[in-house]
């Protein structure tokens, strides 16, 4: 038993090595650039702690901002188990919160069942939006990477013409007012109700609905039927389907519910932060929540710690003008942390190809040439 468990515990510790100094060097040229400003990387640190965890509003943004991210992640996950790469989320996104919108503004009733449809709305809207890729994919074999990221523009287009239009999502005025390109505000009463207020500790309740979507999500993945196939499919499409698995439906299903994910995360800003869509209203969430998912390599549980840590980012972000260093840096610190992630199976892959490859020639130099025929007698 021991000798059993030897390689695995060694290969364990390389990954936890190579991870931790590739974590490293992605900080170490992260304090290097900050150095080429006006600030040190002590002053950073310090104004993005102030700006994300010292006080108890600053906590509480960093858990709205973490929130919606996670539940993109969650969706990026299943979509990769299933060897699918959905790089559309920010156009789901766009489209779920679109769709949630119109629900919220024009649907009468109880404020927290306005609420629910809300939300499940902003999933279908999202789940549709995916489906357009699934579409394409399944029945006429596009691309779904090309797909997915062109539709984000669609999507891009779709909202801008809405909130431009007075019969459609463009916001009411009074006579002699002017109007901007966006949607009215919901009404309070479809708000996400809140724990806490400011200036203390304070975050949207859709934190726990993202907690029990990551439960969910994992003990699917991992102790259901569905899960293996979807395993299945993302490590072998054609033994998958010899095995009597439907490519299309379980491929397209699981994009569809990686869309729902991002509307549902679109539907969380709507009714828990922003309150209304506009362009720009998705502000690179989706995108954060696909390099969420790419860090945490396709595992829901480690999606948690990472989302935080992207809305640590960016609730501290705000304050790093005061240390005399560039908003952008902190799109510069995600791109760092993504290659850092992208570096160990990377690096490990290449060693164990070169080990293959050797193990092939030995063993070919090993094998005696065949024998030439022996003459009857």
């Amino acid at each position: 038993m021991r000798g059993l468990f030897a390689p695995r515990a060694a290969s364990f510790g390389i990954n936890v090595v190579l991870y931790i100094a590739s974590f490293a060097v992605a900080l170490g040229i992260a304090a290097l650039l900050v150095s080429l400003t006006d600030a040190t990387p002590g002053q950073v640190i310090t104004e993005m702690y102030n700006g994300s965890l010292k006080y108890g509003s600053s906590f509480g943004q960093t858990i709205d901002e973490a929130t919606p991210i996670l539940i993109v992640a969650l969706g990026v996950v299943i979509a990769t188990r299933a060897g699918i790469i959905n790089i559309g989320t920010e156009g789901q996104l766009l489209m779920g919160a679109t769709v949630g919108t119109a629900i919220g503004l024009n649907v009468p009733g109880p404020g927290g069942l306005v609420l629910v449809f809300t939300i499940v709305g902003a999933a279908i809207g999202g789940a549709l939006w995916a489906g357009v890729a699934a579409a394409l994919r399944f029945t006429r074999g596009v691309d779904i990477v090309i797909s997915t990221l062109l539709l984000n523009f669609v999507a891009n287009q779709v909202l801008s013409f809405l909130v431009n239009r007075e019969s459609l999502l463009r916001e009411t005025t009074k006579a002699g007012q002017i109007s901007v390109p966006q949607s009215d505000q919901l009404p309070e009463r479809v708000w996400m109700p809140r724990i806490g207020e400011y200036p203390n500790l304070n975050f949207q309740v859709g934190v726990f609905l993202a907690i029990a979507l990551v439960v969910l999500v994992a003990v699917f993945l991992t102790r259901s039927r569905w899960g293996f196939r979807i395993k299945m499919l993302g490590l072998n499409e054609v033994a998958a389907r010899r095995a009597g698995v439907r490519v299309a439906a379980l491929g397209g299903g699981a994009l569809l519910l990686s869309g729902a994910f991002a509307g549902a995360a679109g539907g969380t800003m709507l009714t828990g932060t922003v309150f209304r869509v506009q362009p720009g209203f998705s502000n690179d969430v989706g995108f954060d929540g696909l390099l969420v998912a790419l860090i945490a390599r396709g595992s829901p549980m480690a999606t948690v710690p990472v989302a935080f840590f992207f809305g640590m980012l960016r609730s501290g972000g705000g304050f790093l003008a005061s240390a005399g260093v560039p908003s952008y840096f902190v799109g510069i610190v995600k791109a760092l942390l993504v290659l850092a992630a992208l570096f160990p199976p990377l690096l490990l892959g290449v060693a164990r190809r070169r080990r293959e490859l050797r193990q092939a020639r030995a063993a070919a130099r090993a094998t005696p040439p065949p024998a030439l025929g022996v003459e009857a007698a």
